[in-house]
């Protein structure tokens, strides 16, 4: 049976624990020289209309090592640009490859792949949601901090796509999760009504970073200016006043706080230089991570479906 992986309310409690152990197990056999082969003869699909450079990199190297190929789409390049029906193209690429990751601004475009693809289709970032990222991002938690249950996580910044990701984990996974964002720019109430509908423990909302990030386990952040929208950052910049995270906002967290970040960075900005490169800043290990949680995404989707 087909599985698509739009937004984290798609999956189950079970599927995420699935995932979460399926990559690092994935990342445990890599480090020791194992190179699985189990999509050995597979094709994965990559239409982005977002430039990238973690994401693109990260799932074609994921399938190359898992034994597939990839093949990687600019929107431009294909007939799409010249208005062709999502439907039509979606109906065609199933027949050519098993499974389709798509990074664009329409998270309806993603939607519509999904509704006429006979493939797996996955969500590698929209305006609405970075699915992908949470999850690899929930697994450097694990790693780092022996689990999620527990960890007091607390996001600070822009109520971007990623935020909104990770309110949709919370809502699944119960987790202890706070979003600090300037009024202005918080999360939509829609994305946030969704999430609740789960039933899970409600996120926590506040336009106060400080009081946030009181005893955190855990403190993220992410640009201002998503892709797309930088031209909106200058006058943004008086509205987060306050919000970057440096030494004297993580003072108010726990002395082994982990700083984490999606990347790309602009350093003095949304987060401090200095913290940006301290040791228990997990970023890199982030990035890394992404390579295998697309593993396991991409094993379990195609196995799944059995194509």
């Amino acid at each position: 049976m087909k599985k698509d992986l739009l937004c984290l309310l798609d999956l189950e409690t079970e599927d995420f624990e699935s995932l979460f152990e399926k990559a690092l197990t994935l990342k445990k056999r890599h480090k020791r020289g194992i190179f699985d082969k189990n999509l050995a003869g597979k094709t994965l699909g990559l239409i982005f209309d977002k430039k990238s450079t973690r994401t693109r990199v990260a799932f074609e190297t994921a399938m190359m090592q898992l034994g597939g190929n990839s093949i990687y789409m600019s929107t431009q390049e294909t007939q799409i640009s010249r208005n062709e029906p999502a439907k039509d193209t979606a109906r065609v690429l199933s027949r050519y490859i098993d499974c389709l990751s798509m990074r664009t601004f329409d998270h309806s475009l993603v939607q519509e792949f999904a509704a006429h693809s006979t493939i797996p289709v996955i969500n590698a970032l929209t305006d609405f949601y970075h699915p992908c990222q949470v999850l690899s991002d929930i697994m450097t938690v694990i790693e780092k901090k022996g689990g999620y249950k527990d960890r007091k996580i607390v996001w600070v910044g822009d109520g971007n796509n990623v935020a909104a990701s990770w309110i949709n984990a919370a809502a699944v996974l119960d987790l202890d999760l706070v979003v600090a964002c300037p009024e202005k720019h918080a999360v939509s109430a829609d994305i946030i009504e969704k999430a609740s509908a789960f039933g899970g423990r409600r996120a926590q909302f506040t336009d106060d970073p400080v009081s946030a990030v009181k005893d955190a386990d855990v403190v993220y952040t992410d640009v201002w200016a998503s892709m797309g929208q930088e031209g909106t950052l200058e006058e943004k910049l008086a509205d987060f006043d306050g919000f970057q995270v440096n030494a004297e906002l993580l003072s108010k967290a726990r002395d082994d706080v982990m700083v984490m970040h999606c990347l790309p960075a602009h350093r003095g900005e949304e987060i401090a230089e200095e913290i940006l490169e301290a040791r228990n800043a997990v970023i890199w290990d982030q990035a890394d991570n992404k390579r295998h949680m697309d593993k396991a995404i991409l094993e379990a989707l195609i196995q799944e479906t059995g194509n």
